[in-house]
């Protein structure tokens, strides 16, 4: 008896043996088939700038919901440290890369690696220059962003049927950054034929864009370089009549430049871009007149698809645009960064004025205050 009673125990230890070995691999099997499409790395510049703090994490959640893994790094701004993050998001043999450039210049031999891997590359809102290992660009139309900054202003000061003159400066953004002379471009074509004809003059004769750039796209700068401006070309009270800023960063530097000498209807006409909170406030209060805004969550949704079309093997050309949440154009002739044309998928950026603040609130982005005054982050 005992001898069958044994022989039945070592028959069900077997049995339940054989059963976990089954369950495990059907859970294996399970977790498997759960586990995510690939993996995506992502190089921020830094994390205490509000715009790339929150398309950081956005962009982490979409992937995620898209069934990805996400790397996420921030770079504190430090060009060194973006570096050595690409080369750790590359040893992890991640499936796609995407990265904002903090110099777009300074990437092309990190970049060697992960063309090296067969690991394609989205360059992120800043075109990356001086590699072929860039697969694609997404961003905003930047040369239509300063186009509409300037076009702006010419109506704004009735450039075209006004016989007076007026006077001009242009704060540009960080030299480092490819986007900054896209934007500059952009509004130099406009603004040209009223430099031409003396219509618009520039009392500090900085016009090229090496002339007014900022490096860093820093606020403070930007506050230095205008009251330096200011004191040097119109403390004979000669009148500013409009400062084309090229982001918020430098307009929220220079209307503090222009406190002491404008005020209420006298300030200039100032431009911005990115509708940072601080500018539609600014704007409320008659501060800045105008921003353009670009909705980073829909540049966001736009990066996601690319990159999973990309890795589904999908072509990147002009039909890709029907599949795509939001309303973008595919440029493959324009976004050259000195090793090839990168082709490209560009956004349409909006202008925003006191009148039509009500548009950003409907994008869910942003809200009323309770006293319906400021809009605040939702």
């Amino acid at each position: 008896m005992r001898s069958h009673h044994n022989l039945w125990t070592a028959l069900i230890t077997v049995m339940v043996m054989v059963l976990c070995f089954l369950l495990g691999g059907c859970v294996q099997q399970s977790r498997e088939s759960a586990e995510s499409a690939g993996t995506i790395g992502i190089a921020m510049p830094s994390k205490t700038i509000e715009r790339w703090s929150r398309d950081g994490e956005y962009l982490k959640k979409s992937f995620e919901a898209h069934g990805y893994d996400v790397e996420l790094r921030y770079s504190d701004d430090d060009i060194n440290h973006q570096i050595n993050d690409i080369q750790v998001l590359i040893a992890d043999d991640v499936d796609l890369l995407i990265i904002v450039a903090i110099d777009g210049s300074a990437l092309f031999r990190t970049l060697e690696d992960a063309e090296f891997k067969n690991i394609p590359v989205i360059a992120y809102d800043r075109l990356i220059m001086n590699t072929d290992a860039v697969d694609c660009y997404v961003s905003f139309d930047n040369y239509r962003v300063g186009a509409l900054q300037a076009q702006f202003i010419e109506e704004r000061l009735g450039l075209e049927d006004s016989r007076d003159s007026f006077n001009i400066e242009l704060v540009s953004g960080d030299p480092a950054d490819n986007n900054a002379i896209y934007y500059y471009n952009g509004a130099r074509d406009v603004l040209q034929p009223y430099l031409d004809s003396g219509k618009l003059k520039i009392p500090s004769r900085k016009l090229e864009f090496l002339q007014t750039c900022t490096p860093g796209w820093s606020t403070d700068e930007a506050y230095e370089n205008m009251q330096n401006i200011l004191a040097s070309y119109y403390s004979d009270k000669t009148r500013l009549d409009a400062v084309l800023c090229a982001s918020d960063a430098l307009s929220l530097g220079v209307i503090p430049a222009l406190y002491s000498d404008y005020a209420g209807d006298n300030i200039p006409v100032v431009t911005g871009q990115d509708g940072d909170i601080a500018t539609l406030q600014a704007i409320v209060d008659g501060r800045q007149t105008m921003t353009i805004y670009k909705n980073v969550n829909n540049e966001a949704d736009i990066a996601v698809e690319v990159a999973d079309a990309m890795l589904k093997g999908k072509p990147l050309d002009a039909s890709l645009t029907g599949e795509l949440s939001a309303e973008c154009v595919f440029d493959d002739t324009s976004y050259d960064n000195g090793t090839k044309v990168v082709p490209s998928y560009l956004l349409i950026p909006e202008v925003i004025t006191l009148e039509n603040l009500d548009s950003l609130a409907a994008t869910g982005l942003y809200k009323w205050d309770e006293r319906h005054r400021y809009l605040v982050a939702n």
